[in-house]
This record gives C-alpha cells, structure tokens and sequence, in this order.
C-alpha cells in the first residue's frame, strides 16, 4: 500500500470517528441544562419571553430536528452566528479573532518541551547513574507531578511580585516592560521590540501548558535513549570502529525518536483541553478562554462550532502520527495497518 492510499484509507476511517463525536457534542449541548434563552434574556425574564426567545432561536424544535441541523452546519462549514457573547457575529470571524493567541502559546508550548525536555531525557540517557542523570530525571518527575492550575498561579504570583520574591528581579520590566497577566499585542509581531514583547507575556503560560510534556518527554527520552544505547546494533557498530559521534547522531538519536513521536502528538492533543484552563489564569483571551466563556455564557452554537474543531485537531493530529512514524523509521510500512 502507498503512502497516499494509506493517508486516504485513514481519512475514511476518521470520518466515524469524527461523526461520534460531533454527536457527543449535540446531545451535551442541547440536551443538557444549557438554556440559551435564560443567557441571553436573564434570571429576570418572563417565562413567555424565554419561550418566544427560544422558538426564535428553533430551540423549540424537536431534538432530531435540531440535530439534523446542527450536523448539517457543521460538515458543511456552514457555522453560523454566535447568539450570546457576540450576538449576530459570524463564529467563523470570533475564531479568526481569538485564534493567533492561542496558536502562538501553544507554539512555544510544543518548542519549550521540544528543545528542553528530550535534549535532557537524551543526555541522562547518555550519562546513567550521574549528577546529570539524577538531576533531569528528578525534574522531569516534578515537573510531570506538578497540576497545571497550581503551577500557573504560583507562577503567575511570583512574577507579579519577583522584585520581593526573587532578590530584586524585576520581571515585568525584563527586557521590554509587559504585565504577567492579559492577552499578548501581536499587532507588531514582525518588529524586534513586538516579537520580544509578545514572546514574554505568553512565555509564563507557555511554560505552564508545557510542563507536563515536558517532563513526559524528558522521562521516555532518557528511556529510549538508554533501551538503544545497550541494544546489539550499537555493540555491532562499535566492533566495526564507528565514531562514538557517528553511533548516537546516525543510529541511536533516530531510534530513540520513535517512542517519542505519540508522545508529542498525544501531548499536542493535551494542549486543546488544557489552553482552556492556563488562558483563563494568564488572560490569554484565546481560543480555550472563548471556550470557556461560551460554555458559561450559554453561547450552544458557539460552543458546537469550537467542539467541532477541536475533534477535527485531535483527529489530524492522531493521523500525522501515523505519517511521521515512517518518515522517522523507513522500517514501519503501511501493509496491515
């Protein structure tokens, strides 16, 4: 089987999966105690007034109906208004609003793991039994133990207040002046002051959302890279002369990659569900803070259109793994899967 055959094979097969849980989402959102029309009219409203709210917005409609329509939108892109946090305005153009901040914290949240935490996992794997060793494994065990709201708030108040708590250093002012909590200004992305600017006010909340990735990656580095380190491949090349270099750069760093590669994806889907939490604690204002105020807010529509493209993220994502498990090790091949 081809590469391109394979790749269609799994879009076929995401279909279902994309079917179930856009199916999910309805029957939590509209057959829950989510009232659309409270939300928008108040605790004050007649109960006529809600009624007539609700039949203008088809809430009245039977459930299949709504549902039929509901998924007809959704697979067709057709996504509609949102009713609640920006009445009459397109979800499509909320999203387009909201999304560059989560996508450039959710950047740094994958590069921070990335180029900190396997590049450690590798070294303890390259130094057992050493300072170095004992060192990153105990951090990459505190920093997988450690909750995400925890860190975030014990972060969040130590650089609010670092010029009494770390000796004088004044976070805040570091650099370019930024403040701990609100959204970055990616206005002036391209110039050297507004790249530094928006890349320290999302730096605390990237390193929280990547924590747990990081000390995961940190872990199953040092254990692949110890796993190939010993395996007989490695004893082969150093019986026929091969440069220690040669040996971890060619052979042992690629295989090492492998056990890395769900991990990381896995790790990517994470950030969906957990952007929702460190964006409400920093003030990210991004699509997880959205989210969440559309789910408070009763803002159902909204809340769909979101849902729908996280399942649709989770899912490609699941496939790029797949994909990438090749490009890493020629040896998996596509026959049988």
């Amino acid at each position: 089987m081809s590469r391109w055959s394979y790749f269609a094979k799994r879009l076929v097969l995401s279909v279902p999966v994309i079917l179930f849980g856009t199916s999910l989402t309805f029957i939590i959102l509209y057959a829950g105690p989510i009232d659309p029309a409270t939300s928008i009219l108040g605790q004050g409203a007649t109960g006529a007034q809600i009624n007539q709210l609700r039949e203008q917005l088809g809430l009245n409609k039977p459930l299949w109906s709504q549902y039929l329509h509901f998924m007809g939108d959704l697979l067709t892109f057709h996504l509609g208004n949102s009713i609640v946090i920006q009445p009459d305005v397109s979800a499509y153009d909320i999203i387009l609003s909201f999304a560059p901040r989560t996508v450039w914290m959710g950047f740094w949240a994958v590069l921070i793991p990335l180029f900190i935490g396997i590049p450690l996992g590798f070294y303890a794997g390259l130094r057992p039994n050493t300072w170095g060793d004992y060192l990153a494994s105990f951090g990459g065990i505190v920093w997988r133990a450690m909750p995400n709201f925890w860190l975030a708030v014990i972060l969040m108040t130590m650089l609010s207040k670092s010029n009494k708590m770390l000796f004088g250093f004044n976070w805040q002012t570091f650099v370019v002046t930024t403040k701990v909590v609100g959204p970055p200004n990616l206005d002036h992305l391209l110039t050297v002051n507004g790249f530094l600017a928006a890349t320290k006010k999302i730096l605390p909340a990237s390193i929280v959302l990547g924590s747990a990735s990081m000390g995961n990656e940190m872990r199953i580095g040092r254990t692949a890279m110890l796993e190939n380190i010993n395996s007989n491949y490695v004893e082969m090349a150093k019986a026929k002369g091969l440069p220690s270099r040669t040996i971890v750069w060619k052979h042992v760093f690629r295989n090492a990659l492998i056990p890395l590669v769900p991990v990381i994806t896995a790790e990517a889907a994470v950030l969906v569900g957990g952007s929702v939490l460190i964006e409400v604690v920093f003030g990210i204002n991004g699509i997880g803070y959205l989210f969440f105020q559309s789910m408070t807010q009763g803002d159902i529509p909204l809340a769909g259109v979101l849902m729908y493209f996280f399942i649709l993220l989770i899912v490609g994502i699941n496939i790029a793994q797949d994909l990438l498990y090749t490009v890493i090790d020629p040896r998996v091949g596509y026959e049988g899967r």
